[in-house]
C-alpha cells in the first residue's frame, strides 16, 4: 500500500480513496509497534507533575441548581457554583451525618443537605473545608493533595488550545476497569487505529516516533462514507500520566484539539480498579461554513460525542485487557 501524501491546508477536504485496500490486506503495523518504545513514552508521560490536579468533568455538565458528584481515587467530591458564579468543590460527604451531598440541591450559590437542611456557601464549616477547583471553559478540575502526593500548583496543566470564539466543543466521558496508564498507553499506540477502528481510519502511516519533541506523528484519514476520506496529519502528546493530547498540525480542522484525561475513580466491589476516561474535542476550522456548524452546535456535538463513544467502546476493551493481563502477570509487553 502506498502511504498517503502529506494533506495540505486550505485544499477541498474530502478525497476519494482511488484504490482502497482491503482491511486483512493493509500493511502489518505490529513490527512498528514496538512495546518497548510504548513503555518508554508512558514511563516519560508517568514522570510529568500534574499538581494533584484531576479532571472531574464537562463544564456544561454543572447546573445551577443542582451539584455536580463525582468519585476521584477513592474520594467522594461535590461541585457547584456559589453566589458570585465562583466554582466550589469539596468533600461530598455532609460533616454533620454524612449525607451525599451530591443528591442535594442548591439555592442561590448555597448547597443545602437535603437530609437536615446544613448550608454550605463554599468556604469552611463545621470541618467541612473546600478543595482546590477550576473551570478552564471546557472541563472542570479538583486539586486532591493527599491522593496526589506532588508539590501543589495554583492551577491545572490545561492543554492549549482553540479559542473558544472560533471552536466547537463537545466532551464524552465513560469509565472502564483499568488504571489511568492503560487509557494512556492505549493513547500512546496510534498504530492499531486502522486495524481495530476500521470504521473510522483508513491509510494510517505513523511518519514520527518519540524524539526530542517526545510526539507520535501520525497520517490518517478519516472514513466519512464508502470511498469519501478526510486525511490528515495529527501528533500525539503524553503532557501528564493522565493526560494525552492529539492535535491536527496539517489537513482539515488544523489546529483543532483532542484532549483524553483519564481521571482514577476507586475500586468496585472486587477491589478492581475504575477510571473514568474524559475526552473534549475542541475543533476548529478556517472554511466559512464552520461558522455555521458552530452555531448548531446543539445539533453537532451530540454526533461528535456519539462518534468518540463508539471508539472510546473499542479502546477501553484494549485499556482493560491490558490491565487485566498486567494485574495477572502475563502482560507480555512491559508494564
Amino acid at each position: 500500500m502506498t502511504p498517503p501524501s502529506r494533506p495540505r491546508s486550505g485544499r477541498l477536504p474530502v478525497r476519494l480513496r482511488r484504490a482502497p485496500v482491503a482491511w486483512e490486506r493493509q500493511r502489518p503495523t505490529w513490527r512498528d509497534a514496538r512495546p518497548g518504545l510504548i513503555a518508554d513514552a508512558l514511563e516519560r508521560a508517568r514522570a510529568r507533575p500534574t499538581g494533584n490536579w484531576y479532571v472531574v468533568g464537562a463544564t456544561g455538565e454543572l447546573r445551577p441548581d443542582r451539584p455536580l458528584g463525582r468519585t476521584v481515587a477513592g474520594r467522594e467530591v461535590v461541585l457547584w457554583r456559589d453566589a458570585t458564579g465562583r466554582l466550589v468543590a469539596g468533600p461530598g460527604i455532609c460533616p454533620h451525618l454524612g449525607a451525599p451531598l451530591r443528591d442535594s440541591p442548591v439555592r442561590c450559590g448555597t448547597l443545602v443537605c437535603h437530609w437536615h437542611g446544613l448550608a454550605l456557601d463554599g468556604g469552611p464549616f463545621t470541618g467541612w473545608e473546600p478543595w482546590p477547583a477550576h473551570d478552564d471553559g471546557v472541563l472542570l478540575w479538583v486539586r486532591l493533595d493527599d491522593a496526589g502526593g506532588e508539590e501543589p500548583t495554583g492551577s491545572p496543566p490545561v492543554p492549549e488550545r482553540p479559542g473558544a470564539d472560533r471552536a466547537l466543543t463537545a466532551v464524552y466521558t465513560a469509565a472502564g476497569r483499568c488504571e489511568p496508564e492503560d487509557v494512556v498507553a492505549n493513547r500512546l499506540d496510534p498504530w492499531h487505529g486502522a486495524w481495530f477502528h476500521p470504521y473510522s481510519f483508513v491509510d494510517l502511516t505513523v511518519v514520527g516516533v518519540p524524539g526530542a519533541d517526545d510526539a507520535f506523528t501520525v497520517d490518517v484519514s478519516f472514513r466519512l462514507a464508502g470511498r469519501l476520506v478526510v486525511p490528515v496529519r495529527a501528533v500525539f502528546t503524553a503532557p501528564g500520566p493522565r493526560t494525552v493530547v492529539m492535535r491536527i498540525t496539517d489537513g482539515e480542522g488544523e489546529g483543532s484539539v483532542v484532549e483524553t484525561h483519564a481521571t482514577p475513580l476507586g475500586t468496585d466491589a472486587l477491589g478492581r480498579p475504575r477510571t473514568a476516561v474524559v475526552e473534549a474535542v475542541v475543533a476548529t476550522s478556517g472554511r466559512r461554513g464552520f461558522a455555521v456548524a458552530r452555531r448548531a452546535a446543539v445539533l453537532v456535538a451530540p454526533v461528535v460525542r456519539r462518534t468518540a463513544g463508539r471508539l472510546w467502546r473499542d479502546d477501553l476493551a484494549y485499556a482493560e485487557r491490558r490491565w487485566n493481563l498486567r494485574s495477572t502477570g502475563r502482560f507480555p509487553g512491559r508494564a
